[in-house]
């Protein structure tokens, strides 16, 4: 897997027809969906075919998003799934408390994901982000939090969107990925909401159709100019120590330098 996963695919779990072509879509990670994808009385189903699907390592990392944790079903996913070799990350919806990472961070050997969909989870980013040494990243599930604030605009959640971001970050912990744009077909829309997002902090986003991945990982992708400017201040900074301007009147010192590194490091995937 890249050091740097821009999109993140969601499949269903009772369908594994579509978890199999969600594999070859491109996507540097597939998430098999247990919990908001799969009705109730397709969960037993959706769980042993993510277990024989996990059995062996797929060709790209799939990670699992099990059901609720105060849930009647996610003892029963975490335990199934917890070992299984093909697993790369578990998903865990709703967390409100780092009681909840430490509770399952001793039975997984994969890394833990934190979903953060409520006001009370947002309160809690920085606890929950420093909950465990397996605790591999956060991220906004928008769509619940958008309900349980009462969002009508966009906007409202940049507030929200910003405190996670920094809470990840304070935790060393890498850039959360955006939550998904629910509008399959706005593919305009969904690169303004991209833009956004990058801007923020963000790096990547999760996606719920294989058409939203080209748009995802153009946005997040650094631009001919961006990838220029980035190499003329590596270039400074390797011919002079310390601080310095530019010709351009740009000033470069050692936050722009690791800046410019990680510009680098995300065009290698152009």
């Amino acid at each position: 897997m890249t050091a740097f996963p821009l999109t993140w695919l969601y499949a269903p779990g009772d369908r594994p027809d579509l978890v199999t072509k969600a594999l070859t879509c491109g996507a540097d990670i597939v998430v098999v969906d247990l919990e908001d994808a799969v009705a109730p009385d397709r969960k037993e189903y959706a769980r042993a075919a993510t277990a024989d699907l996990l059995a062996d390592p797929p060709p790209v990392p799939v990670h699992v998003r099990v059901n609720s944790l105060d849930g009647p079903w996610a003892e029963r996913d975490i335990t199934a799934l917890a070992e299984a070799p093909g697993l790369s990350g578990l998903r865990l919806p709703k967390v409100t408390s780092p009681a909840e990472i430490t509770r399952v961070a001793p039975r997984a050997t994969a890394g833990l994901y934190a979903l953060l969909e409520t006001a009370l989870a947002v309160e809690q980013a920085y606890a929950v982000a420093t909950a465990h040494p397996n605790l591999r990243g956060i991220a906004l599930g928008e769509a619940d939090l958008r309900a349980d604030l009462g969002v009508r605009d966009d906007t409202g959640l940049d507030w929200s969107r910003s405190r996670v971001i920094v809470a990840a970050r304070a935790a060393g912990l890498p850039p959360p990925p955006q939550s998904v744009h629910p509008d399959t077909r706005d593919l305009e829309g969904l690169a303004a909401s991209c833009a956004h997002g990058r801007a923020l902090g963000f790096l990547g986003r999760a996606a719920i159709h294989p058409r939203q991945l080209p748009v995802i990982e153009r946005a997040y992708l650094p631009t001919e100019e961006e990838i220029e400017r980035a190499e003329t201040v590596l270039k400074a900074a390797a011919t002079q120590q310390g601080a310095q301007a530019l010709p351009d009147g740009r000033f470069v010192d050692a936050a722009v330098v690791t800046a410019a590194q990680r510009t680098l490091s995300l065009a290698r995937r152009r």
